[in-house]
């Protein structure tokens, strides 16, 4: 018998009813992810030749005979051809929290083979628009060098502004915001929990300041629950986190089923036939 390990959060999100219309949709950083966050990153790992594991446990209750012993899947690891990066689908696994919302995806990349440490990670909740994902992950299975950054911090900024977004007021070296102020980019310490090769993330002190890296949000209304979070690791390069704040802040549209109830009078839909 097969039982998940977290009901709340299934391994695999659920089959979208064909019969919902479809809309094409923006701004697509508040468009959620339509329930295939996991889908659509998978597809796309899967076009680019990683290979996907599934880590499974089982459980045995004393005196159950070897038949009725559950098994409870975990983790669906996605590792790429040269085993330098990976994904992890971390959702139905004791996920831990980003701004109170669950880790949906966990990103890495490793220096080289000989360690089998990750030199960065990047962490991404559930409605984290799955193009926008997919879009950095393509970005970083191009790269020869996975830790290697290709430019400042500047990139970052430069991606979303030259999409209208603006500079934060208060820290515009730093910090941008949509023109609606409903979702951000931020160059920050990093939050707990997150993990990094960098010897500093590893020697700091309780009372220390830490590392600065990028976290980004969606709060579509002041002080109400966000929508999405997504957090990059001091060592994930810039030009990396530039590619998915381009593709964040992009004006296309997405195609979208399944609107985000926090968002959904603040989209702009054309029907999708």
């Amino acid at each position: 018998m097969e039982a998940p390990l977290y009901p709340e959060f299934p391994l695999d999100p659920p089959t979208q009813d064909t019969a919902q219309p479809a809309y094409w949709v923006g701004p697509r950083h508040l468009a959620g992810d339509d329930g295939r966050l996991y889908d659509a990153v998978a597809d796309t790992l899967a076009g680019l030749g990683w290979t996907s594991l599934t880590i499974v446990r089982g459980r045995q209750e004393p005196d159950e005979a070897p038949e009725d012993r559950q098994v409870l899947r975990s983790t669906v690891l996605h590792i790429s051809p040269d085993t330098l990066r990976w994904a992890q689908w971390v959702l139905a696994d004791e996920p831990f929290h980003s701004g109170e919302l669950p880790i949906a995806w966990q990103v890495s990349a490793r220096v080289d083979t000989s360690s089998p440490l990750a030199q960065w990670s990047a962490y991404f909740t559930p409605d984290v628009p799955g193009e926008v994902l997919a879009d950095f992950l393509v970005a970083l299975d191009a790269r020869d060098q996975p830790d290697v950054p290709l430019g400042g911090a500047e990139l970052v900024l430069d991606a979303v502004t030259a999409h209208g977004w603006l500079h934060d007021i208060d820290q515009p070296h730093a910090g941008a915001t949509d023109p609606t102020f409903a979702s951000h980019f931020s160059l920050g310490e990093v939050p707990p929990l997150i993990q990094d090769a960098d010897p500093r993330a590893l020697t700091a002190q309780a009372d220390e300041a830490g590392l600065d890296g990028w976290q980004a949000w969606a709060e579509p209304v002041l002080g109400a629950p966000i929508l999405w979070a997504a957090s990059f690791g001091a060592s994930v390069p810039h030009d990396l986190v530039a590619v998915f704040a381009g593709a964040l802040s992009s004006t296309a549209p997405v195609l979208r089923r399944v609107l985000p109830e926090s968002t959904r009078e603040r989209l702009l839909r054309a029907p999708a036939d």
